[in-house]
């Protein structure tokens, strides 16, 4: 189950690509959202690709993932990150070790989306 051939295409690409990811998972309580995203890290060769107007795919990107959670209330408008609490964060090196840590925290490549198709406010 520690195996990349079970993110969808489009997703894993994106992540090498350096972008955001976003799953909503359960929250701890009422009134409460939760979310978990990955960050892909940025290096010196995406910087660059970036200024010269291409994207840089990195297979061995470093990675961010964070669980946190919002008052539901709040989380469409500018004050979302009012009583919002870090639930959990790891940082990961590379794709196998992605995978692992999100086996750990029960959560299948498959549940990730773009970050607009969800109602992750950052």
């Amino acid at each position: 189950m520690n195996d990349i051939s079970e993110w969808p295409t489009d997703k894993l690409t994106a992540l090498r690509l350096g972008r955001r990811l976003v799953a909503e998972v359960p929250a701890t309580r009422a009134g409460r959202r939760a979310f978990v995203d990955i960050t892909p890290g940025q290096t010196l060769r995406d910087r660059e690709a970036h200024e010269q107007g291409w994207v840089h795919n990195n297979v061995g990107r470093a990675f961010r993932i964070e669980h946190r959670e919002y008052d539901a209330e709040l989380i469409d408008g500018f004050d979302y990150d009012i009583g919002a609490v870090l639930v959990a964060s790891a940082d990961v090196t590379g794709e196998r070790e992605l995978m692992a840590t999100l086996i750990a925290w029960r959560l299948g490549p498959r549940r990730f989306a773009y970050p607009w198709n969800t109602d992750d406010p950052k």
